[in-house]
């Protein structure tokens, strides 16, 4: 959110910030409800069919997130059976269903749903982007859990998250793309980077 304010103040214009079902956002962009998700989308090839994005605004990599007394590695034979969870229309979803086929794949309705069940018992590991997974395991349900093993390295799973924008809007991706810069060179990315991440996420 800090960030999309911060692109919307450079570009000088009033933004709302609403918040849709993941399962729902392209619908709704394509529909007009909206011109923008910021909201750490991967550029893949079939989305380019129905938005255009923008530039990445931060890099991160997909991770396993469970009980480490339990899991030490993230390999495909040794999650035989496990029960492995992550949010439906996620590149972790097709990553999942393509990598581990002997593995009990539960897709939820959000990255959120699929932690609330980890806490609950009801999956074994949740797949999802590492930033993401980061302010779960700071959290006072997250504190039992951790990273399991190092980030998964794939094709499947794309490192650049971009903003989506309207197909065919050029004006409002230049304005985004040059916005971007200008958060760059004047410290406020920067500033938004320390507040939440202890490393640089650019």
């Amino acid at each position: 959110m800090d960030i999309a304010y911060a692109l919307c103040e450079a570009m000088q214009r009033d933004c709302e910030l609403i918040a849709v079902p993941w399962i729902d956002i392209l619908d709704g962009i394509e529909e007009g409800d909206y011109q923008l998700i910021v909201a750490s989308m991967a550029r893949t090839a079939e989305r380019e069919q129905r938005v255009d994005f923008s530039d990445y605004y931060y890099r991160s990599h997909s991770v396993f997130v469970g009980n480490p007394y339990k899991y030490s590695n993230n390999n495909p034979e040794s999650l035989e059976g496990v029960r492995l969870a992550t949010g439906i229309g996620t590149v972790q979803e097709a990553f999942l269903r393509s990598r581990y086929p002997a593995a009990d794949i539960i897709v939820t309705e959000s990255q959120e749903q699929a932690l609330a069940q980890l806490v609950s018992g009801e999956v074994d590991l949740v797949l999802s982007d590492s930033i993401n997974l980061l302010s779960f395991l700071q959290s006072a349900e997250g504190t039992q859990f951790d990273f399991i093993a190092e980030p998964l390295i794939d094709e499947l799973l794309k490192t650049d998250a971009h903003i989506a924008i309207q197909k065919g809007n050029e004006a409002l991706r230049s304005a985004i793309n040059q916005a971007l810069i200008t958060i760059r060179l004047n410290g406020t990315y920067e500033r938004i980077n320390r507040k939440y991440i202890p490393f640089s996420i650019y």
